[in-house]
């Protein structure tokens, strides 16, 4: 990564070494007690729930007066927000939703917490789709206020254009929100001031510059700059689609367009925020690269400047989803970043606040530090890595000193976690995709062990990043506990790794989307710990219908099928009325393109569609689904037992849980998945090497064939 830092001096280095002292006692002492377990835990693995279970807590925020701390925690089956008291740790309130979970949230002064609902666990990560709305509770739980509905609701209630509503920022009073939202018109955003105590609302956009598709709001709070789309058909090609950016110097001043261009134009840019300065702002630019960078615009010449920060490998200007660079902000200033590479990094403009960074990082070896300030000298700091779920600390900048206040998992660590080993997957065609394995901390080079190739979902979605805290990192260390290798491929199509990698996945679903799947297999056979006749594949939601699709096009690589949350006929899950999505031309007109469906011909669709092809299926397949599922409709897994069971070839195993959506929420469902799944793999690839030998240890099937 390349950086320029901006800012004033910071620390000095007395200072530096105290809190390093200070930390790095903290973290010796750690490791002396996880040491001394290290022994007794490698005998036996944890639990399947020990895995399984949901963070104890998760995301948490300091107030800004850094008196109250509020977090994610399990109320009943669902996640729910949970507000303590930081002098004591005693809960002050927690909220009880038994439907959603909540996804977001963040703190409106020191007394009133803004959140979200959704499903945490969906195989891309948590998903406001289904859930979504918009609340705000006081800290003391004494008042709730609806914003705006959710999705259910709002379908419920005959709402054919949903509405939506997104925090922008904290407003100038302690019980102001400035919020996007399309209530007033659903082709448009408006940007809306609120003040909670008298839910009294500001239209602060009542004329828009045209169809606006996005703001950015100034220092001061003010929306400066629009991002407009066009009054066209959704359904037009990206290169058929056009984007304006216009600025005004202030609140009321005339605006004036500064870009045009294709939304495949190389010259496309887009703005995420003001620059220090309140006047430049900080973009996303690709160019003439391949990987998108963070780059000032000079608003008053009307032309990018210098590049702030770039990675060859990775975007820097996409997304948070897609593990693209996150802005950290204080006081509505940017003053740093934070990314996903192959682990993560943060940087700071702030040299001060660089150097507390590096500090940290130095006494936290090894693991990804993140800090949380607030308006007192307290702020959260955030220490996690692939072996460790995330610890949090209270750090008193003013005393130097640090005490642990919540942690993610009692027991996921170091003990029974292996590494998160990153490797680049070059493809047939040559491209070269990062990606992720997993060895069990049994394994000795020169063992052939069986593999599961876990397919992420989305498939347009950065669904595993670093850490333990996705869905294919959760299973990977599962199984990796239970002596499986594991592999965790990206693929053509997976945003965040430039567009090369992604572009060439437009059209080639089922094809050579499949095929990065195949070599991922085999660049487990050629590193030498796959034995090429026990490997499975398996995934959710798109890695689902991979795995589908896998038992007809792949049988010669793979030994074993896993398909959950599965769309098996791409044409009917992009036509049903049961689909969450259907409804949306954009959202549809993409698919086709991902397909290469053109107009009404969906042949390109039906030729890669399982259920279409299921008298061709040739490996043991395990399907699982939820009941409630709206991204992908329990008709899809119908679909496909139906015509499985038909050609004479009905799946061996088919589990769907009442109650659960796109992804299994409750802990007991996901025991019993997982217990299965495990007989399943037992069954077909086996568990681990013969011991001593390096040697395969034969499969239950193989010797029953004898």
């Amino acid at each position: 990564m390349t950086m320029k830092t901006m800012g004033r001096a910071g620390l000095r280095g007395l200072v530096a070494l105290t809190l390093a002292m200070t930390v790095a006692g903290l973290v010796q002492a750690q490791g002396a007690a996880a040491a001394s377990d290290k022994a007794a835990a490698a005998k036996q693995p944890l639990a399947l729930a020990d895995y399984l279970r949901p963070a104890q807590y998760a995301r948490p925020q300091l107030s800004p007066d850094g008196t109250k701390l509020a977090v994610l925690a399990p109320v009943g089956d669902k996640r729910n927000l949970v507000v303590m008291d930081v002098a004591t740790m005693k809960v002050l309130q927690h909220s009880s939703f038994s439907t959603f979970d909540v996804i977001n949230f963040t703190w409106i002064g020191s007394d009133w917490i803004w959140f979200t609902q959704g499903r945490i666990d969906t195989p891309t990560g948590p998903d406001s789709a289904d859930g979504g709305g918009e609340f705000v509770t006081k800290a003391d739980g004494s008042k709730v206020i609806t914003l705006m509905a959710n999705a259910r609701d709002q379908a419920r209630d005959g709402q054919r254009r949903l509405r939506g509503m997104s925090l922008a920022a904290r407003g100038k009073g302690k019980s102001e929100i400035v919020v996007f939202s399309n209530q007033r018109s659903a082709e448009s955003q408006d940007v809306i001031s609120i003040n909670l105590d008298t839910n009294e609302r500001v239209m602060l956009t009542p004329q828009h510059p045209g169809e606006v598709q996005d703001w950015v709001l100034d220092q001061d709070g003010i929306p400066r700059v629009a991002v407009l789309g066009t009054k066209k058909d959704e359904a037009l090609p990206p290169e058929q689609r056009f984007t304006r950016i216009v600025i005004r110097d202030k609140v009321d001043g005339e605006w004036r367009e500064i870009a045009k261009f294709s939304q495949t134009s190389g010259a496309r840019w887009m703005p995420m925020a003001f620059a220090p300065n309140n006047r430049d702002l900080i973009v996303s630019y690709r160019g003439d690269r391949d990987t998108t960078a963070l780059y000032r615009f000079d608003t008053t010449k009307g032309e990018l400047a210098e590049q702030i920060a770039g990675n060859p490998r990775y975007d820097l200007g996409v997304t948070e989803n897609v593990g693209g660079a996150t802005l950290l902000r204080r006081d509505r200033k940017v003053v740093g970043f934070r990314f996903d590479d192959e682990t993560q990094q943060t940087a700071y403009f702030d040299e001060g606040m660089a150097r507390r960074q590096a500090m940290l990082e130095k006494s936290f070896p090894g693991m990804a530090v993140s800090v949380q300030d607030t308006d007192s000298n307290l702020a959260l700091v955030a220490v996690q890595s692939d072996r460790s779920a995330p610890v949090y600390y209270l750090f008193d900048q003013e005393r130097k000193s640090m005490r642990e206040l919540l942690r993610a998992s009692e027991k996921l660590d170091e003990r029974n976690l292996v590494a998160m080993r990153p490797f680049l997957l070059k493809t047939r065609d040559g491209l070269e995709i990062p990606s992720y394995y997993f060895l069990p901390a049994s394994y000795k080079p020169g063992q052939k062990l069986p593999v599961v190739v876990h397919i992420h979902g989305g498939p347009f979605a950065r669904a595993d990043v670093w850490g333990t805290q996705t869905f294919g990192a959760r299973e990977a260390q599962l199984l990796a506990s239970r002596g499986y290798a594991v592999v965790l491929p990206n693929f053509r199509i997976t945003p965040g790794f430039g567009q090369k990698i992604y572009r060439a996945g437009f059209g080639e679903y089922g094809r050579k989307m499949s095929e990065d799947h195949e070599d991922a297999a085999k660049w487990a056979v050629a590193e030498g710990f796959a034995d090429p006749k026990r490997i499975c594949i398996g995934g959710a939601s798109y890695g689902g219908a991979a795995a589908l699709w896998a038992t007809i096009k792949s049988a010669d690589v793979f030994a074993c099928a896993i398909a959950g949350a599965a769309p098996s006929d791409p044409r009917i899950q992009n036509t049903s009325t049961q689909t969450d999505y259907a409804g949306s031309e954009g959202g549809v007109a993409h698919w086709k393109r991902v397909l290469g469906v053109k107009g009404d011909d969906w042949s390109p669709a039906d030729e890669v569609a399982p259920a279409r092809h299921a008298d061709r299926s040739r490996i043991p397949l395990f399907i699982y689904s939820g009941q409630d599922d709206q991204r992908v409709p329990i008709e899809q897994t119908r679909l496909m037992v139906d015509a499985l069971k038909k050609a004479g070839k009905p799946p061996e195993m088919v589990m769907i849980k009442e109650g659960e959506g796109h992804g299994y929420g409750k802990l007991e469902n996901n025991i019993d998945l997982y217990t299965e799944m495990l007989k399943f793999l037992e069954r077909h690839i086996g568990v681990g090497p013969t011991p001593g030998t390096g040697v395969a240890a034969e499969t239950p099937a193989a010797a029953a064939a004898k």
